[in-house]
């Protein structure tokens, strides 16, 4: 599918559109409430679909059911992800009324990164077709390090590179985080003349680390659904646009989707053999198969669905956490991360390297 200049940019406005809404809607700090978090929750889900819907209906069945899949495994990938931020809002004590702001900061990160992966992905694959065998062999190490970190401590957030970093550049304020301070939520500040950061910029820097590894993950993942550049940048954004919202809906059930990293392991696997197999079918077209994407999109929608019911069934009878996945101002307890016990994506990444988060 050949997709016209005006038509990249019109999808980059109305993406540009949404995240400016985004920031607008988070302009003044404020906890979100469910019934919040369900509304702007639908409303993307019901733009991300519409698009696809449209992406069908003028691109072909094909390109439809390439966005579709790619949309489900990264939005999958992006529920994962939401543990690991859990963990960090947590363990910097970030109060709920700030959680919105640090969370859309890490998913505009996590657009630019994407943007940038997946264009160098793009050139290296239409310049190497071996690469194909790269990402497929690291998405298959990467299903292994999920299936390995299952169960494991989260990591302390507050080691993380971005943190050292931060402060061996810039001097850090403590800021005033009583509501209605005139310096409440801001990320940076200026006291006697000196110009540093607040806590709450080191906990974005932290976010942003962890989306930097997070992409290593996903940008490979879904060019094992599709090569089109187009419809790998849409799915992604549109898997991203959500995630703030998504975040504040799950967070009393997080830690009741025990089983989420044996599927996402599995999904990791079959895409990096799939991407394998699509370098020898290449090769080799008369010995190798080729792996449908009709056929790789039922696989993701039948593994989300059964690690989602054996999950729930897992945990029958435990209660919701009540928000104390995130940090509360007003009680030590509220501090610690729900299912921090038995936590999977915490440890994400590590065997790739500590510090690389």
């Amino acid at each position: 599918m050949t997709v016209p200049f005006w038509v990249w940019a019109a999808t980059v406005g109305g993406i540009v559109v949404l995240v400016a809404i985004d920031i607008w809607h988070a302009r003044s700090p404020h906890e979100v409430t469910f019934r919040e978090a369900t509304l702007w929750s639908v409303i993307y889900i019901a733009v991300a679909v519409a698009f696809g819907i449209g992406l069908t209906l003028f691109g072909g069945v094909q390109s439809g059911t390439e966005y579709f899949a790619g949309y489900l495994v990264e939005k999958s990938l992006s529920v994962d992800n939401l543990f690991i931020f859990a963990v960090i809002l947590a363990q910097f004590a970030v109060p709920k009324r700030h959680q919105q702001k640090v969370l859309l900061w890490g998913v505009i990160g996590a657009l630019v990164l994407r943007a940038i992966f997946i264009a160098v992905g793009a050139a290296v694959i239409s310049a190497f077709a071996f690469v194909f065998v790269i990402f497929g062999l690291f998405l298959i190490y990467t299903a292994y390090t999920l299936l390995k970190s299952h169960g494991s401590e989260p990591k302390d957030m507050h080691d993380n590179v971005a943190v050292r970093v931060v402060k061996k550049l810039v001097t850090v304020h403590e800021e005033d985080n009583s509501p209605g301070d005139k310096h409440d939520g801001q990320l940076t500040r200026k006291v006697d003349g000196k110009f540093g950061v607040t806590p709450l910029f080191i906990t974005v820097a932290v976010i942003l680390s962890v989306d930097l590894v997070f992409a290593l993950d996903s940008i490979p993942a879904i060019f094992g659904i599709t090569q089109n550049a187009y419809i790998v940048f849409t799915a992604n954004a549109f898997a991203l646009l959500g995630l703030r919202a998504l975040y504040f809906l799950l967070v009393g059930l997080l830690d009741r989707l025990v089983h989420l990293s044996y599927g996402l392991a599995f999904i990791l696997a079959f895409i990096g053999v799939k991407l394998m197999l699509l370098f020898f079918h290449e090769e080799f077209p008369e010995t190798v198969p080729e792996v449908p994407t009709w056929l790789s999109l039922v696989v993701i929608v039948l593994t989300l669905a059964v690690v989602t019911v054996t999950s729930l069934r897992a945990t029958r009878g435990r209660l919701p956490s009540s928000g104390t996945t995130g940090a509360s101002e007003s009680s030590d307890e509220d501090h610690e991360p729900a299912g921090s016990e038995r936590r999977t994506s915490a440890s994400r990444g590590e065997d790739r390297g500590d510090d690389s988060r």
